[in-house]
């Protein structure tokens, strides 16, 4: 398994993980009559990247907030 340094700051590290929660929260609680309720579970990405620390579109663009 590789190892995988930091790219990103802490401050977009707790904007992701807010985002990351509303997002999540709207696909859990949001209203039931919406169809388009599944987009909140791309909630999920922002969390994980910014608990990993790591995100891969910023290695491909070669980018990092980490300052």
């Amino acid at each position: 398994m590789a190892a995988f340094s930091t790219n990103m700051g802490s401050a977009e590290r707790i904007a992701r993980i807010v985002v990351g929660i509303a997002l999540l929260a709207f696909a859990l609680m949001g209203p039931a009559d919406i169809t388009w309720k599944w987009v909140g579970w791309i909630g999920i990405i922002p969390v994980v990247t910014a608990l990993v620390g790591w995100c891969p579109l910023y290695t491909v663009l070669g980018i990092g907030s980490k300052g």
